[in-house]
């Protein structure tokens, strides 16, 4: 298995291995439409070689999802509409698209749709370190509120929701957030999830909420909508954060997490070729093809730029890898590794300082302006 064998994903059909990950942007209108800009900017992926994208995280309700200003969304049919044009742009080059939905928890940096700075988590416990200047944020975050079990199943259906407005806006499936310190994964954090119902306390109660939104997501799209979760052990504030029960934990996790009807696993860490649980074993996406079902199929991402890398985790069993900053550094990073052409190295300054707003360099095509 290389790199550049085709391949499948539920009824979707792969050119290759390779795909985008999603990354957070904030150029979408302030009431979450996604605009001609993005469309363009998504596209470039699709010509460049990727064989399927997956979306920016996208907010699931207009209560405390929305994590960061000029986010898009999927709540409204409006919104819905507006993402028609990405998917349209996508679909013109032969490429799959999934929508990321994300719920931000307590890492929420910016939302219009409530008052003051209250977020929302599975417990009453404040995020380390500041928002990020580049998505718009400044300052510590606040004491989010525990989520209540009522409100906890009205999430729930707005994830549902979402997922059909996904349908609407023609995309071929969804991933679910469930990583980087956002709400699902704050649930699978013994950090941050201190429950003493049903949902906290011992990893089988700590992924019961995520495996209830993946379920329900499964059950109310057709079967060949493909549902995704993505999972990291690591938050975007902390590298070193860890599940404490490390590998039986994992065990738990992916299990659930497959059993509820995932037809993919998106695993991440900041270096994917590491042990995820100390000095030796498993990396992360070895863990989840080990103890998730044999059908679910296995997507790996995290440091994984070079060549070199990627083809490491393809040759050691992922069925997928995804790209992120090199993909912005290499929109085409899949024509010019199959045609033996340099690759371009990251820069932050060009795509994500001071904002990680869409740059015009990256909505214009070759010889055209962003306006044209």
């Amino acid at each position: 298995m290389t790199l550049f064998d085709e391949t499948t994903l539920n009824e979707l059909s792969f050119d290759n291995r390779i795909g985008l990950a999603p990354m957070t942007r904030v150029s979408a209108t302030d009431d979450g439409r996604a605009t001609a800009e993005m469309a363009q900017y998504y596209q470039r992926f699709a010509e460049g070689g990727f064989s399927f994208l997956i979306t920016e995280g996208t907010y699931p309700d207009d209560a405390y999802s929305q994590g960061y200003l000029n986010q898009p969304g999927l709540v409204t049919d409006t919104q819905a509409a507006a993402w028609k044009q990405v998917t349209e742009a996508v679909h013109d080059a032969g490429v799959p698209i999934f929508a990321q939905l994300m719920h931000a928890g307590a890492q929420s940096q910016g939302n219009p749709h409530v008052d003051g700075d209250q977020t929302i988590a599975p417990s009453a416990v404040q995020p380390e370190g500041e928002k990020a200047e580049a998505y718009g944020g400044s300052g510590e975050f606040p004491t989010p509120k525990a989520a209540t079990v009522d409100e906890l199943a009205g999430i729930r259906d707005s994830f549902v929701n979402s997922a059909q407005n996904a349908i609407d806006a023609g995309f071929d499936g969804i991933e679910i957030h469930g990583a980087n310190g956002y709400l699902l994964h704050e649930f699978l954090s013994a950090e941050f999830n201190q429950r003493d119902d049903e949902y906290g306390g011992k990893p089988a109660n700590r992924v019961r909420y995520p495996r209830e939104v993946v379920a329900a997501i499964d059950e109310a799209t057709p079967a060949d909508f493909v549902v995704g979760i993505r999972v990291s052990q690591s938050t975007a504030l902390d590298e070193t954060h860890r599940w404490p029960e490390g590998e039986d934990a994992a065990a738990v996790f992916f299990d659930e997490l497959s059993a509820a009807g995932a037809d993919y696993i998106h695993v991440t860490e900041p270096d994917a070729t590491t042990p995820a649980f100390g000095d030796d074993g498993p990396t992360l996406a070895e863990a989840a093809a080990k103890y998730g079902d044999d059908e679910t199929v296995i997507i790996d991402n995290g440091g994984l730029g070079t060549p070199d890398a990627a083809r490491e985790k393809v040759d050691a069993g992922a069925d997928l890898v995804t790209l992120a900053t090199s993909a912005l550094a290499n929109p085409d990073w899949p024509d010019k590794v199959e045609a033996g052409e340099e690759l371009t190295t990251f820069d932050p300054a060009e795509f994500l300082a001071p904002s990680a707003a869409l740059s015009e360099h990256e909505v214009q095509k070759e010889g055209t302006s962003a306006d044209d």
